[in-house]
């Protein structure tokens, strides 16, 4: 059966950081879906100026955690502020963490997952500025170009991006791992 992932986004994503990762994903013959709380399409944010919009394949409302294999988080600054503080988008990813599923994130993608109450006790990297967000939410920050904690996956920047996508496939290849953290 063809694996499936999430990719949880709203208007303000950092371009790169979802267009790599699902290109990898797809040329790895994985299926990759647009989550949002936003519907129809979503606009990109590159580098310093407003891009391209994306078409949103499901509505936050339409799906959970049970319709996917993995949840991949890109970042950018608006993307994961307005995401920590959508109620549904919070809930869609404790679930991903309940179920043992894979979760990625990259830069600023980890925010929501501050508000998701799911980093204590976890190894992970984020863009810098968020070290000390990740140590007030009980996890250990540490400065790697991508890291890997019972299936999930982090990095720092879009510098990372072929390290990060290589660990997003193999980890999503591998599927559900046997979590120690709740």
């Amino acid at each position: 059966m063809k694996k499936k992932v999430a990719i949880l986004a709203t208007n303000g994503f950092e371009e790169i950081e979802l267009t790599s990762p699902m290109k990898a994903l797809k040329d790895a013959g994985i299926d990759a879906h647009i989550i949002s709380p936003e519907k129809e399409s979503i606009k990109a944010w590159d580098k310093d100026h407003w891009s391209e919009s994306y078409s949103v394949d499901k509505h936050i409302s339409e799906v959970s955690a049970d319709d996917y294999d993995s949840l991949m988080l890109p970042g950018g600054v608006m993307n994961p502020d307005q995401l920590r503080q959508n109620k549904e988008s919070v809930s869609f990813i404790k679930d991903f963490f309940k179920q043992k599923k894979p979760v990625s994130a990259i830069c600023h993608g980890i925010q929501p997952l501050i508000d998701a109450d799911v980093l204590k006790g976890r190894t992970l990297t984020s863009y810098p500025s968020l070290r000390k967000d990740v140590e007030n939410a009980g996890g250990t920050w540490v400065d790697e170009e991508v890291v890997v904690d019972e299936g999930f996956t982090t990095s720092r920047t879009p510098d990372d991006l072929d390290a990060f996508n290589a660990k997003l496939v193999e980890e999503v290849r591998e599927g559900k791992h046997e979590l120690q953290h709740a």
